[in-house]
């Protein structure tokens, strides 16, 4: 897949209630803005690339690429931040990625894509662990960006969960060993641990 073809967007409209109600983009991990850490790891994955927020607007216009805010009113989650990526994406896919998680692994993109065209899925997830430690990481996917209609059916009845669409789509996982690449910085502890 041409990852010129795939609009990257990176996932900053959350409240950051864990983390005292700061901006968590915004808070600096070794001298940068977690948001940044994000931003250079995604940036050689894909084309054009955006980042969803819903405060600090100025301040996230300030890494030169489009910002965009949730059509829905009052921080309803992660899937209404993609779905204000899906109304403006103007690629055929659409990767995503949380701004809290600076680890994230440099070829997400094309093992997301190279499952999701094996399989002629809907989307790609990332997932880590084996067995009871499994986990799925649904906010690190890789959609066809023909699901906008879709998702805004979806949102329209009141949903809100990942888990809830995903059983509704086809959607293939892909096994990850480095679980630390996933990781989310959700709280002031968390961020000054990976300070070192």
């Amino acid at each position: 897949m041409d990852h010129s073809q795939i609009t990257g967007l990176i996932l900053a409209g959350g409240r950051g209630t864990r983390m005292g109600t700061v901006d968590k983009g915004l808070q600096l991990l070794r001298g940068e803005p977690l948001v940044q850490h994000v931003l250079n790891r995604l940036a050689p994955q894909v084309g054009p690339l955006l980042i969803n927020a819903n405060q600090n607007l100025d301040e996230y216009r300030q890494f030169g690429v489009p910002v965009i805010s949730d059509a829905l009113q009052g921080h309803e989650g992660p899937l209404a931040g993609l779905q204000a990526g899906l109304q403006v994406c103007q690629t055929e896919f659409m990767a995503t990625a949380p701004c809290d998680s600076p680890f994230l692994p440099e070829d997400l993109v094309a093992r997301l894509a190279t499952a999701l065209l094996e399989r002629g899925a809907d989307i790609a997830v990332a997932v880590t662990g084996e067995g009871a430690q499994r986990q799925q990481h649904p906010v690190f996917c890789l959609l066809r960006a023909s699901l906008a209609a879709h998702l805004d059916h979806y949102l329209r009845e009141g949903n809100r969960k990942f888990a809830l669409w995903y059983a509704s789509l086809l959607v293939v996982e892909v096994h990850f060993e480095d679980e630390h690449a996933f990781l989310n910085i959700n709280t002031l502890d968390e961020l000054h641990q990976q300070e070192t």
